[in-house]
């Protein structure tokens, strides 16, 4: 029996790859985005600080003088977002899988509060066309940057599935790339929606947005059911 083939749009870790090798998956990986941190100060923060990924906490702590911001309370989307925070010392008050739902909470909940979103150059609209509409208080700095990086697959590959972890790995992806009969492993609503604009239907989306999960449903939908 041939070895299922799956494609991942970015580069795992060593502990994430391995429990694909050991489920006897034939694993190819290549990055379809790069992301740069950008320099900037620690000027006109605001109380509270919004992350909605773990790229902003990653430039953060890059910064001359990160340290001071630790007091300060934070909103986040995304559990390993949440864990690489609290990793370097951050009191995470608020986390939730979707930029959506922290946009909800925040606007019906901690409406009277100030906020500093640190974010990425190509992030949605959906946290701050919230903020914006409910009154709050709230400024944003760009904290990295997010470049495609297309890549054409050799005619020669053939894939089972791919695992896609954002709407930009989608787009990079379907520059030099077409999905025919591949299913897409997806890491969230987001990035299935990318896909479903260009009308592809074959998807699957991960439970909880993390890449730990996506991996779990590649291993779940070609694990023939015990009888």
């Amino acid at each position: 029996m041939s070895q299922t083939s799956i494609l991942s749009t970015k580069t795992l870790s060593a502990e994430q790859r391995q429990v694909l090798i050991d489920a006897n998956f034939d694993l190819l990986e290549q990055d379809f985005i790069e992301i740069k941190n950008n320099l900037f100060e620690l000027k006109t923060i605001n109380n509270n600080l919004i992350f909605s990924s773990q790229n902003a906490v990653l430039s953060l702590i890059e910064q001359n003088g990160w340290e001071v911001l630790k007091t300060k309370p934070v909103f986040c989307v995304g559990i390993k977002t949440k864990e690489l925070l609290e990793l370097h010392g951050f009191t995470v008050d608020v986390y939730l899988d979707y930029a959506s739902e922290l946009a909800e909470i925040i606007t019906l909940i901690y409406n009277k509060e100030s906020y500093t979103f640190l974010s990425g150059n190509l992030r949605k609209e959906t946290l701050p066309e919230a903020l914006k509409s409910a009154g709050i208080t709230f400024n944003e700095i760009e904290v990295y940057q997010t470049t495609l990086a297309p890549f054409k697959i050799s005619d020669q590959e053939n894939f089972d599935g791919i695992m896609f972890f954002s709407p930009s790995a989608v787009e990079s992806y379907l520059t030099n790339n077409k999905i025919k009969n591949e299913v897409c492993f997806c890491v969230g609503n987001t990035t299935a929606s990318a896909l479903e604009t260009k009308k592809i239907k074959n998807i699957v989306i991960a439970e909880t947005p993390t890449i730990e999960e996506v991996i779990e449903e590649v291993i779940e939908y070609y694990t023939p059911e015990s009888i």
